[in-house]
């Protein structure tokens, strides 16, 4: 049960400046974080490309406290997509936002959000590429769902993410699904109440087979996000019961994590996309991650310890 305890932590300055200090941090970071600048992880998603796979890209930061932070976030994305485009990898690589980075959770922020957000979501379509609004807590949803609905008018292959935990998530998946959108399907990685959310992994991967069921039937474009070999397995069997060809869904998986399987499902002609973040402030990106699986734990633990 330490899941719950990371993911407090994640909000904790003092463990943030902590974790931060500790001696073997950057090498665990390395594994997760691609880079700290679009030069560093542009190599990356060359790599990707030329090993079959494609990428969303996420430049992580969440603690938006001005709305001057959530306009330089704004703008790290249209850096991004411009370097996209000189690079003529558009096609290769999407984008995956929080909308929390724009804004949303100031004073007036579902409309600061959708204002910041758009111009990102323009200049994607402007390149042959897209975004994909990431779910975040439970109390965000109705807000980034409603913005998810609204971009759709202009820009109908923007994407969103539903979470498996949530009591809510059959009921938007049987929406979303009618609706004919691309929908990433996780667990969920928030620390969430047991009046919203399961709380053991049984029945989080029961609801995860029984929305993908519902995604896979449907007629928008699932991706199917999960490092569960058993989950793989069900998807691609879902697939193929409901006639889908493979590209009309595809595997969503975390750089650095499971990398073989990427190459390998790739290999079967499985559209296998990698969630590649980047940047400065990745505290609570990183600690998500070691909250998700105890061998990422363990691993931090080990490299703290031999570092010391």
């Amino acid at each position: 049960m330490l899941g719950p305890v990371i993911l407090a932590a994640s909000r904790s300055d003092k463990m943030r400046r902590f974790i931060s200090a500790a001696p073997g941090t950057k090498q665990v970071v390395d594994r997760f974080i691609a880079g700290e600048s679009v030069d560093q992880v542009v190599p990356v998603i060359q790599d990707a490309a030329a090993k079959g796979l494609e990428v969303t890209l996420d430049v992580v930061g969440e603690d938006i406290t001005t709305p001057e932070q959530a306009a330089a976030a704004r703008d790290a994305y249209l850096e991004l997509v411009g370097r996209l485009e000189e690079l003529g990898l558009g096609a290769r690589a999407e984008m995956s936002v929080k909308l929390s980075m724009f804004g949303q959770a100031l004073e007036g922020g579902h409309d600061l959000a959708l204002a910041n957000v758009r111009p990102v979501v323009e200049a994607a379509a402007a390149i042959g590429t897209t975004v994909t609004l990431d779910a975040e807590d439970h109390t965000t949803l109705d807000s980034m769902f409603a913005i998810h609905e609204e971009l759709r008018k202009d820009f109908p292959q923007t994407g969103c993410v539903i979470q498996s935990y949530l009591f809510r998530t059959e009921a938007d998946a049987r929406r979303l699904a009618a609706a004919g959108s691309r929908v990433r399907l996780v667990k969920g990685a928030y620390k969430e109440p047991a009046s919203v959310a399961y709380q053991s992994k049984p029945e989080i991967d029961k609801a995860y087979v029984r929305i993908l069921k519902t995604l896979m039937l449907g007629e928008g474009y699932p991706m199917i996000g999960s490092h569960d070999p058993r989950l793989i397995a069900i998807g691609q069997e879902l697939a193929r019961q409901a006639g889908r060809k493979l590209d009309e869904y595809e595997f969503q998986m975390l750089y650095g994590i499971r990398s073989e399987e990427h190459v390998r499902l790739a290999a079967e002609g499985h559209r296998m996309r990698v969630y590649t973040a980047y940047g400065t402030d990745w505290y609570g990106y990183f600690m998500r991650r070691l909250a998700e699986k105890p061998a990422n734990l363990l691993f931090f633990g080990r490299s703290v310890l031999t570092k010391g």
